[in-house]
């Protein structure tokens, strides 16, 4: 992959940057920023569509307009040389994955696609994702309401699509004798990138001690065809570590390697998949998560809940329990979102809560990375918090300790 980062944005960049080097990323190939301009040139744009009269209104005319039949050649035939496999589509938009802001979970990605006309819907679907409610949120919650024409452009990743037995992220230290941070889970890693699993956590030490905390895994995301299924994890398999010491001590060497390449901390996906270890995606850490919480601290309030610390800060307000997208109306600024997990589409409410506590994920996820990019205190998988947790009751949570705790107990 010749992709660099000024024709086909970080993401891409990253990737070939890596496969010059010589490590593990699938075979692929990118569409350009150029085509995408080519798809939108007749469009009126206009200022950031954040700002215009309709903001949706350019999504929708993305979304309508049929991919230009030269895009489609080229895609089919680069995916002929693939061999014509199920594919990995990815956004790689202009500012994602940078060192200021993430853009984590924002845009659009899909697995599992087959075919030609499959791969054009999704390449469109990326490009449209651009001007998501989601997006133009996020890029307004990091300051860039109104970026300049060149920022509003998207390129695409297509690689092969990999069925994985273990999936999981990597965050790199910023120090040569820190800690590499590693979460692992069963099946496709968008069940652990989106915080619908609690996965497991490894911490692997400079000197290659690791450290594990083993979660109750009780879902995975697999392909069957061209779908992707939910599946319930067998009950004897829950709770057995997804990664053997000597698998995580590789990961983090893996991790260095990338972190040279690309110079500087670095957040990983990372997939297992024939027993062979592939990097899925690589771009700078935005913001680190904080130490885990000791084990049977002194000072932790008897009822507290306990979970997983996931955002620096301590804050105290309402709690708001939100299931579903039927209750956003419901949350207002100052909020405690308490929710089963947070779906990229719900960014939108970690620009107006004041903090976030969640059923499952890891810190790792691309909702604890928001919330870290936002500055908001988060912890994270407190089994069952929907229905421990009332709505409307006043609430303190301490995302440095991992701590949820109701100012009545």
């Amino acid at each position: 992959m010749e992709a660099d980062a000024e024709t086909c944005g970080g993401k891409a960049g990253a990737l070939g940057a890596l496969l010059r080097a010589g490590l593990p990323v699938p075979d692929g190939f990118v569409i350009s920023f150029a085509a995408y301009l080519a798809a939108v040139r007749d469009l009126d744009l206009g200022r950031f569509a954040g700002e215009s009269d309709d903001p949706d209104a350019t999504r929708r005319a993305i979304e309508a307009r049929p991919v230009h039949a030269t895009v489609i050649d080229a895609l089919g035939r680069a995916l002929d040389e693939l061999g014509d496999p199920p594919v990995a589509v990815r956004s790689s938009a202009a500012n994602e994955d940078t060192g200021q802001a993430s853009a984590a979970g924002q845009h659009e990605s899909f697995l599992a696609v087959h075919g030609v006309s499959e791969a054009a819907d999704a390449v469109r679907a990326c490009w449209a994702s651009l001007f998501s409610p989601r997006a133009i949120d996020y890029r307004g919650a990091s300051g860039r309401d109104d970026p300049p024409s060149d920022d509003l452009v998207m390129a695409v990743i297509v690689q092969r699509h990999l069925d994985a037995e273990v999936s999981g992220v990597m965050f790199t230290p910023a120090d040569p004798d820190g800690t590499t941070e590693i979460e692992a889970s069963w099946g496709l890693g968008p069940s652990i990138v989106g915080g619908k699993v609690t996965p497991d956590a490894y911490r692997v030490a400079e000197d290659g001690s690791v450290t594990r905390t083993v979660a109750d895994k009780r879902t995975r995301l697999d392909r069957r065809g061209t779908q992707l299924v939910i599946r319930d994890v067998p009950t004897p398999t829950r709770n057995q570590p997804t990664l053997d010491d000597a698998t995580a001590t590789r990961l983090a060497k893996l991790g260095e390697e990338i972190a040279a390449v690309l110079g500087g901390p670095q957040d990983i996906e990372w997939a297992i998949a024939d027993g062979r270890t592939w990097v899925l995606q690589a771009r700078p850490v935005t913001a680190s998560p904080p130490p885990p919480a000791p084990s049977g601290a002194s000072d932790t309030p008897a009822a507290a809940l306990t979970g997983t610390p996931g955002s620096r800060g301590t804050v105290t307000g309402t709690a708001r329990i939100v299931r579903g997208p039927g209750d956003f109306a419901r949350v207002h600024p100052g909020d405690i979102l308490v929710c089963p997990f947070t779906d990229p589409a719900w960014t939108p409410l970690l620009r107006i809560a004041a903090g976030v506590v969640t059923e499952t994920g890891g810190v790792l996820s691309h909702a604890a990375i928001v919330a870290r990019e936002h500055a908001i205190p988060a912890v994270l998988g407190i089994p069952n918090a929907t229905s421990r947790l009332y709505d409307g009751t006043v609430i303190t949570i301490d995302g440095t300790t991992g701590t949820v705790t109701a100012t009545n107990a």
